[in-house]
Formats: structure tokens, sequence, C-alpha cells
């Protein structure tokens, strides 16, 4: 099997190094993502719509062995969530359009990206999910790719994935 080609991992701070301790509550969520970073090969180029998410995607491609460039790259690391409202502990509080929404991006994500062109931006903001990554997706996951889901689960309330595409 090819090495994955484009990888999508959470843009949450609790991922950076120094979060990590005794108790570790991504510690799981940390070694699935760097697992699959690590499969991008050496030169990854990382994909993000804000400053943390860069920070985060920096972080883990350093922890995978890896360095970050801005072309020439042998992968491409995509971060970005679902929406952080999905249950009344959430950190946006619970919005019942919450679950149909990341419903809907999950679907994309594991079948047809060029779906994800079809985001609901407002939406979107309102359900603090970070998508400005995702919907670039389609001009970067390969034709025919296939997605293995890694991780698709909602700690503490936010949609996070972890997704890798193969040729």
């Amino acid at each position: 099997m090819n090495a994955a080609r484009v990888v999508l991992v959470p843009g949450v701070l609790a991922l950076l190094p120094e979060y990590a301790s005794l108790e570790d509550p991504v510690g799981d969520l940390r070694d699935v993502c760097v697992s699959a970073v690590a499969e991008l090969g050496p030169q990854v180029r990382v994909v993000a719509s804000g400053d943390a998410g860069a920070q985060v995607g920096a972080a883990l491609v350093a922890a995978a062995g890896a360095a970050v460039v801005d072309a020439g790259e042998t992968g491409v690391l995509v971060v970005g969530n679902g929406s952080a409202k999905r249950t009344e502990k959430a950190p946006g509080h619970l919005d019942e359009r919450a679950q149909h929404f990341d419903a809907g991006l999950r679907a994309a994500l594991t079948g047809d990206v060029a779906a994800l062109g079809l985001v609901d931006h407002a939406l979107a903001d309102a359900l603090w999910a970070d998508v400005g990554a995702l919907v670039q997706l389609p001009a970067l996951v390969p034709q025919g790719a296939t997605a293995d889901v890694r991780y698709d689960d909602a700690p503490f309330g936010v949609q996070y994935w972890v997704i890798s595409w193969r040729s």
C-alpha cells in the first residue's frame, strides 16, 4: 500500500507537546496523529486556517521526525475539525444542529471530498467548526484515493477526525 499523501488532524491546542503530562487527556489522539503524520514522509506542507492550527500542525510534523516545507512536499497535513457545540459541556455549549452538521462533514471526508465545497460557512462559524482548511481537500486528495479513518470522536464535545487518504 502506498504511503499517505494527505492526512487530516484536529487543530486542538492540547496536542502541543507542552500539554502532555502524566494525566494527558489527549495522549491517545496525539499518538494517532503522530503515527498518521509520519506516513507523509520527510517533507510536509501544513494547510491550516489559522495560526493555532499551523502551530499544532508544525508540532505534529516535528514529533513525526519530518520538516515543514512550503514546496516540494512528500505529503500534506490538513488541520481542522468539526463542531465545538456537541454537548452541554462543549466549549460552545450544545447546539442541536452540530450532530447533523458533523455527519455531513464525515460523509464528505470519507466519501466524496468534492462535497466539502458545499460546506455552509455561516453554519460552520456558528458551530465553531474549523473548516477553512477542510474545504481545500478536494484539490489536495488524489482522484480515487481511499479514506482511512483512524480517529472519529467528540471528546469534550468537539468533533475530531484523523483521516489519511491513499491512492
